[in-house]
């Protein structure tokens, strides 16, 4: 069996070519979405939108739902942050939020009636652990009036939870009121980054809150972590993520730092010259790599890790992996729908972005109105290059026949184009190209981003670099 996990290991974890990486690493999207939000447009409105439920209702096959609820508030700004949050300590605007969502999780679950089965739920924010036991009592009741959950054993219920504002006891209520997986803000334990990115969080606050959920029968707990902050050095690095590897969290992700103060004000409180250098970043991610295989965690794609045992990892291995606004998660086959200020559903063949405000999401509540504020209908190349980008993102290979079949092209001639381009990067390594598939290599693995932008019939279309971080 530790055999079988170890060869596991080994069959997932990228190989690090520095120089390739320094060659490729550009701009480039991190296709949570295809087509990407920034391509979502104000033109696509609620009618669009009912009109796709519509047509899902008299499909063969319909799919379960995975609910995203979107919790904005923050008691305090962590200077990295790129979210969509309010920063206040005056709780009585949680309690007029949660009013208005209520309304809104109404309104959506109308539209899903006879088709309302929940497999998956996901508290984000902001800092879903804001609003206090009773709050979350009342709004997950209010949820499962509308909703049919699936058995604990079956569905994934999971919650993002900031360590500093909660006890023990608050992660034991969760576990009770119906959550089964944690995912934690960590970063880094290094108190000199953590005072430089304004989010003082103890050690044992952390591992504490670890252990209450171990106690409480969490059936996985996810850990986030962040390479490139300020003032972060390999060193920290490394003593973070000893400390982390002990705690033995079941999931890891190690997001890189993108450092884009014209998009997200808060980033414009970090001091430029206190940033790793790209050079360091790239010794940091190899070191986070290396570190975490040899400690038992598989690779599973860009930013995240999991254990063999874990359902993240075998969701990949049985092809039930997929990868939207939260990153890599299980349950693909589902309908993601989103509630809360800026929430992005994904439904059938089109992409709904709520209101970005509170404002104008109270207004479009009060006006009887689906906050819906912009969003996308796919057409069929967007749907096919979606499913490519996603085959590709998840599990790092395509067969063409399978797509042949489902949609009806000639692979090889549909995207002459593609394949001439993806011609070059075989040629360094980054993936075997036969008449009738692609496999990406373990060195393409973290070049996926730059394999996935090979499909992007969009990219090209208007100059706008700036959205994107760099691919490594």
């Amino acid at each position: 069996m530790l055999t079988d996990l170890h060869n596991a290991i080994v069959k997932t974890t990228p190989v690090f070519d520095v120089e390739l990486i320094r060659k490729m690493n550009q701009l480039g999207p991190r296709y949570t979405s295809y087509p990407t939000a920034d391509r979502f447009s104000d033109t696509f409105q609620v009618d669009d939108y009912k009109k796709t439920i519509d047509a899902l209702r008299v499909s063969p096959r319909q799919l379960p739902l995975s609910l995203y609820i979107h919790i904005p508030f923050c008691a305090s700004i962590c200077y990295y942050c790129a979210c969509n949050k309010v920063i206040t300590k005056d709780r009585s605007k949680a309690e007029v939020y949660l009013s208005y969502l209520k309304r809104e999780i109404a309104m959506q679950a109308a539209l899903f009636t006879g088709m309302n089965r929940v497999e998956q739920l996901h508290f984000g924010g902001g800092t879903p652990t804001y609003i206090n036991d009773d709050q979350m009592a009342d709004l997950l009741a209010e949820l499962r009036s509308h909703f049919d959950f699936a058995p604990d054993d079956i569905g994934e219920y999971s919650i993002e939870v900031d360590p500093r504002t909660v006890t023990p006891e608050r992660i034991q209520r969760l576990r009770g009121q119906g959550f089964n997986r944690l995912s934690l803000g960590i970063q880094d334990f290094d108190p000199v980054v953590q005072k430089a990115v304004n989010r003082i969080q103890p050690e044992e606050d952390t591992l504490a809150v670890m252990r209450a959920a171990r106690d409480a029968g969490f059936r996985s707990i996810s850990v986030d972590l962040i390479y490139g902050l300020p003032k972060q050095t390999l060193a920290s690095m490394t003593t973070t993520l000893d400390k982390i590897i002990s705690a033995d969290p079941d999931r890891i992700a190690i997001y890189n730092y993108a450092h884009l103060p014209h998009l997200f004000k808060p980033q414009r409180r970090i001091e430029v010259d206190e940033l790793p250098d790209p050079e360091s970043k790239l010794q940091m991610l190899f070191l986070c790599i290396k570190k975490l295989t040899d400690a038992g965690y598989a690779y599973i794609g860009m930013d995240h890790f999991a254990k063999p045992t874990d359902d993240l990892f075998l969701s990949q291995q049985q092809g039930r992996l997929q990868r939207n606004f939260q990153g890599y998660s299980t349950h693909a086959q589902t309908e993601m729908l989103s509630c809360g200020v800026s929430a992005i559903s994904a439904i059938g063949a089109c992409y709904t972005q709520n209101e970005k405000t509170l404002e104008a999401y109270y207004e479009r509540l009060d006006e009887g109105q689906l906050p819906v504020a912009r969003g996308i209908g796919l057409n069929q190349d967007d749907v096919l290059r979606r499913d490519i980008i996603g085959q590709l993102m998840c599990h790092f290979e395509l067969d063409f026949g399978q797509l042949n079949k489902a949609y009806g092209i000639d692979f090889a001639y549909y995207f002459q184009k593609e394949l001439s381009s993806l011609g070059a990067l075989s040629e360094h390594g980054l993936l075997s190209l036969t008449a009738g598939s692609i496999k990406v290599s373990l060195k393409g693995r973290l070049l996926i981003r730059n394999i996935c932008m090979v499909f992007d019939a969009y990219l090209g279309q208007k100059q706008e670099p700036l959205r994107y971080s760099k691919t490594i």
